[in-house]
């Protein structure tokens, strides 16, 4: 069975900044996000060895979420620049592996990462995300599944529906109104008054 691993760009370059303490070159740019990204990547080909590899980025242009509901991620704070510096330098790294890169104005990378997924899951393809959040655990299936870090960059862990099942008591396409009920502050989603994690659980 052919293998397709899908590349949360944006989630990766963030996993790496945030979970890596300050790495510079010789010439004292700061590299530790593009690090962190290369070595996600590479954890990923050594478990996954896959046949296909592509990589989907957002762009800084407002989605179709934020026309919705002007309020999404309305929270989130300015990236910073030593951060934002580096995602040419990732981009450099994507060229350099020859890795196709997928992009849409009004359209997050997870959009198009499930959107690969499932026409991946359509034509027989054993398909893994490699992401830095759990964002996507409604499009794991019995083909698709979701590979992302605990701790660090090197420490990851693999969702499939049975861990799913195990950890949150659902099934993957339960999750979105899991989130929905209990809310994501990262995204600024608010969710129902005094609904947590367990309670939403319960309700669905």
């Amino acid at each position: 069975m052919e293998r397709l691993m899908l590349l949360d760009g944006n989630g990766l370059i963030y996993r790496g900044y945030f979970a890596l303490p300050p790495l510079t070159t010789s010439k004292g740019d700061l590299v530790n996000a593009v690090f962190g990204f290369c070595s996600i990547v590479l954890r990923g080909i050594q478990d996954i060895r896959p046949d296909y590899v592509a990589v989907a980025f957002d762009l800084s242009a407002p989605t179709f979420r934020h026309e919705r509901f002007a309020e999404y991620k309305a929270t989130r704070q300015r990236m910073p620049d030593d951060l934002r510096n580096q995602f040419p330098k990732v981009r450099e790294v994507v060229k350099a592996l020859r890795f196709p890169v997928f992009e849409m104005e009004g359209y997050e990378a997870d959009d198009i990462i499930g959107t690969l997924a499932v026409e991946a899951e359509r034509r027989e393809l054993d398909t893994t995300i490699v992401t830095g959040d759990l964002d996507m655990l409604q499009i794991v299936s019995d083909r698709v599944r979701l590979m992302t870090t605990r701790s660090g960059v090197e420490n990851t862990i693999l969702y499939d529906p049975a861990r799913i099942n195990e950890r949150y008591g659902l099934v993957p396409g339960q999750m979105v109104d899991y989130k929905a009920l209990k809310g994501d502050t990262t995204d600024n989603i608010p969710g129902v008054p005094g609904v947590g994690e367990k309670t939403a659980a319960k309700l669905i």
